[in-house]
């Protein structure tokens, strides 16, 4: 089998990361290009990325995520993995929650091609409406009207991948 349908058919979303595992910068690199290779409404390359490998970060980024949905002290909505790629896009491109979901879409292929686990965390949308999201893209000199699209949440998997979920009756018609 091709092995970009291999990627495609065997990524999984990751639920438990081995927290003090870090990725390799070299393998950190490939993922972040990959992102930046995600097709474009127009070619306009709406969305950033956030790298957040700092532990102290990405735990006040799992703090402020957590408080979105309201879970009680403790919650870690990353899963313990220990790299949070945040995707935004820039709201003044129309197709900018498009742009920004193909970005994700490169990102975690990218990272099972790798040997890395990952998972789309929600609520970066409202992380950066809030103080935080805007104090981070201030603190990192990041100008603009930006949409938070969402968390590639990035590591080693502390246990084996799911099987695959069958696929859906009439996931598919043709004309």
């Amino acid at each position: 089998m091709n092995e970009t349908l291999k990627v495609l058919e065997q990524r999984r979303s990751c639920r438990n990361f081995i927290p003090d595992k870090m990725i390799p910068e070299d393998v950190l690199q490939q993922i972040l290009k990959a992102g930046t290779y995600a097709a474009t409404g127009m070619g306009r390359q709406s969305p950033i990325i956030i790298a957040v490998t700092d532990p102290e970060v990405r735990n006040e980024l799992m703090e402020a995520n957590r408080r979105v949905i309201g879970s009680q002290d403790g919650y870690d909505p990353f899963y313990g993995a220990p790299v949070i790629l945040i995707v935004l896009a820039d709201k003044s491109v129309v197709t900018h929650i498009y742009d920004g979901a193909l970005v994700m879409g490169n990102l975690m292929n990218a990272a099972e091609s790798l040997g890395v686990a990952s998972i789309w965390i929600h609520r970066a949308k409202e992380e950066f409406e809030a103080d935080f999201g805007k104090n981070l893209m201030k603190k990192l000199g990041i100008e603009g009207d930006y949409e938070g699209i969402g968390h590639c949440a990035l590591g080693y998997a502390a246990g084996p991948a799911n099987a695959p979920a069958p696929r859906k009756e009439n996931y598919v018609y043709r004309v």
